[in-house]
């Protein structure tokens, strides 16, 4: 713990100075005051995060980490724990929808086994960061060890620490597991307060009695946890996943290095919402990529005080999201950096 630790005491309030700073270059441009809208807002944010008047976005990487889930065994997914592994090459082969949409917007794809259920050793292109074959059922027990989600947090905070080391500007979340909606609606069940029902839907496309089911499981294994919502480790450990713990590694890393990160649906967001229940300024630092259709998704947000970029009805995770939203924060810090001013375009001001 005293290495999550450090990293926590190095999270910081982002410089409101340099947010009024670049609000002001914004207002000079050849545009009505705010009329690029969240454009502006992505700009200056960008600028607060990194430090840097004329920050470089253009070395973007997405992080998607893969693991699997003991509670698949309630019957809580649509489609088997087979998948996770499958995916995982499918990624390294360049055919998922991540890869698609990350070769559209110039990001870079970087998928970590973090708790896969399946020997990856000696496969090229991954990165080999397993903690366990998965984890346990948590309808049955905790879902992982102390020492187990110290672990995948840790790997999500290296990564973070090495993209300031090699000057990435931007930095996505994605993820990968069967079943890891299940434990996603437990977290923020856990944390908010809200029924179980009211945070959980469909996943993979789920029916009405395996709906109720999965209600049902995650009813039982917060009964039996009893996971403390005022602390957020304490719920990650219980009812969380491998993947969800890097996730929020990732952030609190990033956060700790000044590094705006693009969070992607709802998986994403349950390790982001642990990351910001851990440090409150880690949200200073967090993009909402968008608006999951995942029922728990708004809520997550909201605690989190985060506005998504962009509502496309999307429940696929990845990291396609977060992709796709890079785009937006990019166009804003290009706005900022090329756009002309009234003075040197020669136009006159209202």
């Amino acid at each position: 713990m005293k290495f999550i630790n450090e990293t926590i005491s190095r999270i910081k309030p982002v410089d409101k100075e340099k947010l009024e700073q670049a609000q002001r270059r914004l207002d000079n441009k050849t545009k009505p005051q705010g009329s690029l809208g969240r454009l502006e807002e992505f700009a200056r944010r960008i600028v607060a995060i990194s430090g840097v008047q004329d920050p470089d976005v253009s070395k973007k990487i997405i992080f998607t980490f893969a693991g699997d889930h003991g509670v698949t065994v309630e019957g809580v997914s649509l489609f088997p724990r087979e998948v996770t592994p499958q995916m995982v090459l499918n990624f390294l082969s360049g055919g998922a929808g991540i890869n698609v949409l990350s070769r559209h917007v110039g990001a870079e794809v970087r998928v970590v086994d973090v708790g896969v259920d399946y020997d990856f050793e000696g496969m090229s292109g991954l990165i080999h960061k397993k903690v366990a074959r998965g984890t346990k059922n948590f309808s049955k027990g905790p879902a992982m060890s102390r020492e187990q989600m110290v672990a995948a947090l840790t790997v999500g905070i290296e990564l973070a620490d090495q993209c300031r080391a090699d000057g990435v500007g931007l930095v996505g979340t994605g993820e990968m597991g069967i079943g890891n909606t299940t434990p996603s609606s437990a977290i923020i069940a856990a944390i908010s307060g809200k029924t179980v029902a009211e945070v959980t839907h469909r996943g993979t496309g789920i029916g009405d009695a395996a709906l109720v089911n999965k209600i049902r499981v995650i009813e039982l294994g917060l009964a039996l946890n009893k996971p403390d919502s005022k602390d957020p480790l304490d719920v990650l450990e219980k009812v969380g996943g491998f993947e969800i713990a890097a996730i929020t590694g990732l952030v609190l890393g990033c956060a700790a290095n000044s590094i705006p990160v693009v969070i992607d649906g709802f998986i994403s967001t349950a390790g982001a919402l642990i990351a910001s229940e851990l440090h409150p300024c880690v949200r200073e630092y967090v993009f909402a990529a968008h608006q999951s259709v995942e029922i728990g998704h708004a809520f997550m947000l909201e605690r989190i005080g985060a506005e998504p970029i962009l509502d496309l009805k999307f429940r696929l995770g990845e990291g396609t999201g977060a992709a796709l939203a890079m785009t937006l924060i990019e166009s804003g810090v290009k706005i900022l950096k090329e756009m002309a001013t009234f003075e040197q375009a020669g136009v006159s001001q209202g």
